[in-house]
């Protein structure tokens, strides 16, 4: 499967982790394009102005762990599309030239799904698209997760739970999911 990954899942840093992460353990194949690399930058500047040298960093390195997942499309690609936010037509672009199945959005109302279809790809919030992965492969799941997880958990004092960090990144069907079982 081909999970185009769009800039609002890229940061935060957890989010970005466990799905990263998950496709390291072969759940999917990752893209993005570089506009979507930089809304991320943007993005986390915006957070965190302080920190630019680390933030290019941390997409660097990411370029570099997948070097194969940067889509690259002529700019008039986005001109025949049309979506809810004229701002989020370069996704779309990156995901039809990708050959994407999904667009892994925290945005899900800005694909909509008519758009979507006919380009045989559909829309879907990381919480959904992570839980289905647990339910299809639960120990792999289990073992890409812990990680980021541990490595949050050791960044923050107090230590949240588990089930907290995930809740605050907007997984909360996966982090009881994964509560139950552990």
């Amino acid at each position: 499967m081909r999970v185009l990954i769009d800039a609002c899942v890229l940061y935060p840093t957890l989010l970005r982790q466990i799905t990263l992460n998950l496709a390291d353990a072969g759940l999917f194949t990752p893209l993005w394009s570089a506009q979507i690399l930089e809304e991320w930058r943007r993005a986390a500047l915006r957070t965190h102005p302080e920190q630019a040298e680390m933030i290019a960093a941390e997409i660097a390195l990411t370029r570099t762990e997948w070097p194969n997942a940067e889509i690259d499309f002529p700019e008039t690609a986005e001109e025949s599309l049309s979506l809810p936010d004229e701002n989020d037509r370069h996704v779309l672009a990156a995901a039809i030239s990708g050959k994407s199945d999904v667009i892994l959005t925290l945005n899900v109302r800005d694909f909509p799904a008519s758009t979507l279809a006919r380009h045989g790809m559909r829309a879907e919030h990381p919480d959904p698209f992570i839980l289905a992965c647990f339910h299809e492969n639960e120990p792999r799941v289990t073992k890409a997760v812990a990680p980021a997880l541990n490595q949050a958990r050791r960044a923050i004092s107090p230590s949240p739970a588990p089930r907290d960090l995930l809740k605050r990144s907007r997984l909360p069907r996966f982090a009881k999911a994964l509560a139950k079982v552990g």
